[in-house]
């Protein structure tokens, strides 16, 4: 028995030893766990480091409104407000008729960035007057759509629905409701650049090859980079027409400067060129953060029905005003 006893005491106190040792290992690596996850300013073979998980989440609206004419930057009591009343919002209930959809809680709008608008350029913080080209495409899509609804058939509906294209993947990109994240990452010759919704990615080629050709047009356009210094400047041409990013022509020119400011922030500015809708180019400042967490799957046409939905509700929205207008009748 005293035998026993003897070899658990020992046989504890290897354990004991052993977690210590265990213990003392781990801490003395910390150091260089932790160090081995700053941020440095160059990759290991010297291009600048724009790699992570990025947020680009605001409340700021890309056009100045009218009633903040002339007033580019919002006092921080200013910014304060806004973001009280986006906070008093979050537990509205969704609008009658919409039974399902999203209260304010689940939205991921961000907030403010103090600015009244994310166009840069112009000063006015307003998109350019449309040219003559682009009032002549605008006139001829509102007689298209004269004496029809937009539920009149699934042809009317837009992209978005569908899952081809969405707002916050761009490009550009644009802050919208939710899933305002992309992951931007590198290697030798390319810069990859992932965004959470549509889980669409664009590979980036780095070394100076010139575009497709005219005749080949893709939704996200096709994309050219290159080093300006520290940043990451982006060129995409040959989209499709049907992307008409808000209502662009397919000559549109998109120049895309990504710039990282710190460990944690990065400013991305973009301009927009197209002679044949505006009358000038325009442009918009956006500033990111880094997340360090990672991007989720955003599984957004496999199972949706909503297109079908949609139009068999407006169907049944024109046959009860039908029933109402016949009962009003007699």
């Amino acid at each position: 028995m005293a035998r026993r006893l003897l070899a658990a005491r020992d046989a504890l106190a290897v354990m004991i030893a052993i977690v210590a040792l265990i213990a003392v290992s781990v801490a003395g690596q910390a150091p260089a766990t932790a160090k081995a996850k700053t941020w440095t300013a160059r990759t290991s073979w010297g291009e600048p480091d724009l790699q992570g998980t990025w947020n680009f989440a605001t409340t700021t609206p890309l056009e100045r409104p009218s009633n903040l004419a002339g007033k580019e930057v919002l006092s921080q009591e200013e910014v304060e407000q806004l973001d009280t009343d986006l906070r008093t919002r979050q537990d509205s209930a969704p609008a009658q008729g919409d039974p399902g959809t999203y209260n304010q809680f689940w939205w991921d709008r961000g907030k403010s960035i103090g600015r009244t608008s994310l166009i840069s350029e112009p000063a006015d913080g307003r998109l350019p007057p449309l040219s003559a080209e682009g009032q002549r495409r605008a006139a001829i899509r509102e007689e298209a759509r004269r004496g029809r609804g937009s539920y009149d058939s699934y042809e009317d509906r837009p992209l978005d629905e569908r899952c081809i294209v969405r707002l916050t993947e761009g490009p550009p990109m644009l802050p919208g409701g939710y899933n305002n994240n992309f992951q931007l990452f590198q290697q030798p010759g390319y810069v990859f650049i992932l965004n959470e919704q549509v889980h669409s990615v664009r590979a980036i080629p780095m070394d100076g090859r010139p575009h497709f050709a005219p005749g080949v047009r893709q939704w996200a356009g096709d994309s050219r980079g290159r080093w300006d210094g520290s940043t990451l400047v982006v060129e995409t041409t040959n989209f499709k027409e049907k992307r008409a990013f808000r209502g662009a022509s397919e000559q549109m020119r998109l120049v895309e400067r990504f710039t990282r400011l710190s460990a944690d922030s990065m400013e991305y500015r973009f301009t927009v060129d197209d002679a044949a809708t505006w009358s000038t180019p325009w442009t918009a400042t956006i500033p990111a953060r880094i997340t360090g967490e990672p991007l989720y799957e955003y599984a957004c046409h496999e199972g949706n029905y909503s297109l079908a939905n949609v139009l068999s509700g407006a169907r049944a929205q024109e046959k009860a005003a039908a029933g109402s207008s016949g009962q009003g009748a007699r």
